[in-house]
């Protein structure tokens, strides 16, 4: 029900923008968002946008990150910028609906050189 995309690898300090859309059966979303996962690690949040366009973004990527959403198309964006190796994880997107939470498949992102 989400897709997302956009995924890669990049060279340290590159740039990267995920996308992610929500199929037309979830609607009235909420809060739309990020986590990432990285490797022998647990899960944890990037950010998130509200159907308002407030934004929350974890330490570590405050600076480097914004997050935008296209209400009218229900996608939620992640543009990274000057990512390091330790951006390397597999970023889900989320989107929540009277409470509930529905995620994207994953996409990949590595930082190596």
């Amino acid at each position: 029900q989400l897709q997302a995309s956009g995924g890669g690898s990049v060279q340290p300090g590159g740039s990267l923008r995920l996308s992610c859309a929500a199929s037309s059966t979830i609607f009235s979303i909420n809060d739309m968002g990020w986590y990432r996962q990285a490797p022998g690690k647990q899960r944890e949040l990037v950010g998130t946008i509200t159907s308002g366009g407030i934004t929350k973004y974890t330490d570590s990527m405050k600076g480097r990150s914004t997050i935008s959403r296209d209400n009218a198309q229900d996608t939620v964006y992640l543009q990274m910028n000057s990512l390091k190796s330790e951006d390397t994880a597999v970023y889900y997107c989320y989107a929540v609906r009277a409470g509930a939470y529905y995620w994207g498949q994953g996409t990949l992102v590595t930082v190596s050189s």
